[in-house]
């Protein structure tokens, strides 16, 4: 019976060993490493200048250190037409395959040799300078009418061209030097001697645990200033240097960090202290740390490498880019300026118990309030509040209005919403305005204790109508007995004043009941404003006229005849 007490102890030591050892790997020098890789920031400039006869000019400025080989291979074989100026301090050797349409310009005093090249009439040398970036871009532009691209390299190993695509960039023509990422010129696939060893366990991950990756810097690369670019999404990264590194994470997306020593979120320019303490730089020990301070079972990646200059560490697969969460067109929830920045989503309520989402495809009324809370997500343990600025809608059609939307900020206890803030909008100034279809936008800052930094915007479309308005009803009037009896009295007293009136103007004009007022207002004093015509005078005397009045007339009328007898 102990015999097999003893077998099965036995077996167990050797199954947890195997597991053991299952959780490490071994260091590998690879020159692709499918996880990590380098991009350097170096002096370049990228323009769309081509010239009359659609040649491009390209500089090449490459650099080696003291412990490269010096060899590299330039396949141009598919490349557009274009003049190819190549410099170099250092001696170096050149694999060079070309085509007929490619031209290649070196210093007289360039110590690089080239070989294998099928067209050697297409190499000139000449005397330009070298010693200086922007001597050697006025001098391409006097020779050339202008420069398409100047591209510094360390430790190239091959560039190829075998797209064949075009070497222009839209934009300015005119070669401004800056400190740029040569990997993103697309038209170039450039491979170069990387410092970095990495290798991965035989164990991975599984779908549901999120991607465990460890960078190691060695010891005698000493203090080091190491950026790193994320382009994966929900992973958790160990990052080990020597005492006194700093890691300046670029973009660090949905990530968990775990260091010996300061990371700084450059876009929240905060700086995460040490999280945990680890002197040894051995392979073992650094991947064993991450295990269990990230309570993984495995991990995915590890990498180790020194320093060499300013470098940039990719943390993602370079042929896929950034990672994109694929949101619904109709939706549209999530919106930021940045990819550095947090994702955040805005969700529209219709009450104020925030317990009635608005459907994504739902419409308002104007003459309601909504109410909103926009949320995000944490940066491995820094929890970061929202913080609104100011909120705006703008209209969808071909001539957008866009008016800003006043909002009441909306109380939220920590458990309820510990990574989101509420408020509240009213759309009255909206119902005046005739469109419909609104981009609802807001522009927020993440805070970490008391400092803040930009966190982009957050939009959401919104579906606005104009409430039904009813027409007014008219009021009924319901007439009883009092009612008729009160309209009957009225109208018996409203007669009795008029005759009352009319009698009084009577008694006071007095004229009889039967005169005729319009024919004889016309000649009485105080009616000048009688409407009545007035009647011609006739020149006819009447018989009832005074018949004193006819004899004198008579009288005159016979003198002259009796004086004529």
């Amino acid at each position: 019976m102990e015999g097999h007490m003893t077998q099965l102890a036995l077996l167990l030591c050797i199954t947890v060993a195997a597991s053991a050892s299952s959780q490490t790997c071994d260091l590998t020098k690879v020159n692709d490493n499918p996880w990590v890789y380098v991009s350097e920031m170096r002096i370049g400039c990228w323009t769309s200048f081509i010239t009359e006869n659609n040649t491009e000019v390209h500089i090449l400025n490459l650099n080696f250190g003291v412990r490269d080989s010096n060899i590299f291979s330039l396949e141009m074989e598919n490349a557009k037409p274009m003049n190819l100026i190549l410099t170099s301090p250092q001696t170096a050797f050149c694999l060079l395959r070309i085509n007929a349409d490619v031209n290649v310009y070196m210093n007289n005093d360039s110590t690089v040799s080239l070989m294998g090249n099928m067209y050697p009439n297409n190499v000139h040398r000449l005397d330009f300078p070298t010693r200086s970036e922007e001597e050697l871009v006025t001098w391409a532009t006097k020779q050339f009418g202008g420069v398409t691209s100047f591209t510094t390299i360390r430790n190239l190993r091959t560039i190829n061209t075998t797209t064949g695509l075009k070497g222009t960039k839209p934009g300015p023509q005119r070669c401004t030097l800056k400190s740029e990422d040569a990997s993103e010129k697309h038209f170039l696939k450039i491979e170069t001697e990387t410092p970095l060893k990495s290798c991965s366990p035989q164990q991975q991950n599984s779908g549901a645990e999120a991607e465990l990756h460890i960078i190691n810097i060695r010891e005698d690369a000493g203090i080091q200033n190491v950026s790193l670019r994320m382009h994966n999404k929900k992973t958790s990264v160990l990052l080990r240097g020597p005492q006194g590194t700093t890691w300046t994470v670029l973009n660090p997306q949905h990530t968990q960090f775990g260091s010996n020593n300061d990371i700084l979120l450059v876009a929240f320019m905060h700086t995460i202290p040490p999280t945990l303490t680890l002197n040894s730089d051995k392979a073992e020990d650094v991947q064993r740390k991450a295990l269990d301070h990230f309570k993984a079972s495995t991990f995915t990646s590890y990498t180790e490498f020194r320093p060499e200059g300013s470098m940039v560490l990719v943390l993602g697969n370079k042929d896929n880019g950034a990672v994109g969460e694929t949101v619904p067109e109709t939706v549209i929830p999530i919106t930021t300026n940045a990819p550095h920045q947090m994702p955040l989503m805005m969700q529209l309520y219709t009450s104020p118990d925030y317990s009635s989402p608005l459907d994504p495809n739902g419409k308002v009324q104007s003459d309601k309030r909504i109410y909103a809370e926009i949320s995000g997500h944490t940066f491995g343990d820094i929890v970061l509040t929202i913080k609104v600025i100011s909120c705006f809608v703008r209209s969808k059609g071909s001539c957008p209005v866009m008016k800003e939307l006043p909002f009441i900020p909306e109380t939220c206890s920590l458990n309820s919403c510990p990574n989101s803030t509420r408020l509240s909008f009213s759309l009255d100034q909206l119902q005046e305005l005739e469109a419909t279809t609104w981009d609802l936008e807001c522009s927020v800052k993440l805070c970490y204790s008391e400092k803040c930094g930009d966190g982009g915007r957050v939009k959401r479309n919104l579906e606005v109508t104009q409430p039904c308005l009813q027409p007014p009803t008219p009021p009924c009037f319901d007439f009883g007995l009092p009612g008729v009896l009160g309209i009957a009295f009225g109208g018996f007293l409203i007669g009795v004043l008029l005759i009352g009136a009319l009698w009084f103007i009577k008694i006071k004009t007095g004229y009889p009941t039967g005169l005729d007022i319009s024919s004889t207002a016309a000649n009485l004093p105080g009616c000048p404003c009688s409407g009545a015509k007035r009647q011609p005078v006739s020149t006819n005397p009447s018989p009832s006229e005074n018949s004193s009045a006819n004899a004198s007339i008579g009288s005159t009328q016979s003198t002259p005849t009796s004086s004529m007898a």
